[in-house]
């Protein structure tokens, strides 16, 4: 029998480590550049803000319902708006806040902490609700479609974001549109509509939009930020349409004590 000395034993050892740490560390690479060439993906979010002046709705206090302030706005700067609430996440990190324009009075951007996702939400004043809704509706279309640069990075909003959202009063309640906002690139994007009988009013726009509806309302609603935040955090994890709108209305029944059986029927998915 052949006897290898210790010695030779010893290097092979080492050998055998440092190759096993090589291949290791080349997996991690590899595995790194591959997560950083994907393209980060976006959620965009267009809230009108709440308006006691400007909008059809049942009068809210008068700091949380001045729409041109979203500071104190009931979707937007209070405790469960969509800015505080996104912001507390412990999922979700603000990586910019930025006043758009005249009508959007704040856009705040969210990187989650990991998935490579992005959230960009836009406050609209409440008086231009008839803007925040067209913009939402020829987003879904693939009609209006704009990037944004984060970190030296470019990421799509609107029409370029694989899912995207309204928040706020129903204006279709109050107004009726000219256009019908016709798919124009033959993209499907998700759409959420957190908004009174959304479902009733917006199903003939998303159909021509060719939008999926994946999460929108049956009834009367508070369109706060926890039910959107649950569904997103569902969506984010590639669950299915009904495991998005279970997670959305176990939120609601959670803040709003309507039972999950009046959660269910409240919030729902598909056409």
């Amino acid at each position: 029998m052949e006897f290898i000395p210790l010695l030779t034993l010893v290097n092979l050892r080492k050998q055998n480590t440092m190759i096993t740490r090589l291949l290791t560390f080349g997996f991690l690479l590899l595995q790194s550049l591959f997560l950083f060439s994907q393209e980060a993906k976006t959620i965009h979010i267009l809230v009108a803000l709440c308006d006691n002046q400007y909008q059809g709705i049942v009068k809210v206090p008068k700091g949380i319902g001045n729409g041109q302030d979203p500071h104190t706005n009931l979707y937007w700067g209070c405790g469960y708006g969509i800015r505080t609430y996104f912001k507390k996440s412990a999922s979700w990190k603000e990586v910019k806040r930025e006043k758009v324009d005249d009508i959007r009075l704040e856009r705040i951007v969210f990187k989650h902490k990991t998935k490579n996702y992005y959230l960009v939400a836009d406050a609209y004043d409440g008086r231009f609700i008839s803007n925040c809704t067209i913009d939402f509706l020829k987003s879904c279309a693939g009609s209006m479609k704009d990037t944004i640069v984060i970190n030296n990075k470019s990421i799509g909003i609107n029409g370029n974001a694989q899912l995207v959202a309204y928040i706020g009063h129903n204006g279709l309640m109050d107004f009726n549109l000219a256009e019908t906002y016709k798919n124009s690139d033959g993209k499907k994007r998700d759409a959420i509509i957190l908004a009174c009988y959304s479902k009733r009013y917006f199903a003939p726009y998303l159909k021509a939009a060719g939008a999926n509806p994946l999460l929108w309302s049956t009834h009367l609603m508070s369109p706060e930020a926890y039910t959107i935040h649950d569904a997103i955090a569902s969506y984010i994890n590639g669950a299915s349409a009904a495991a998005v709108r279970e997670a959305a209305a176990t939120a609601y029944n959670k803040y709003q004590k309507c039972g999950i059986k009046g959660a269910r029927g409240l919030l729902v998915t598909g056409y």
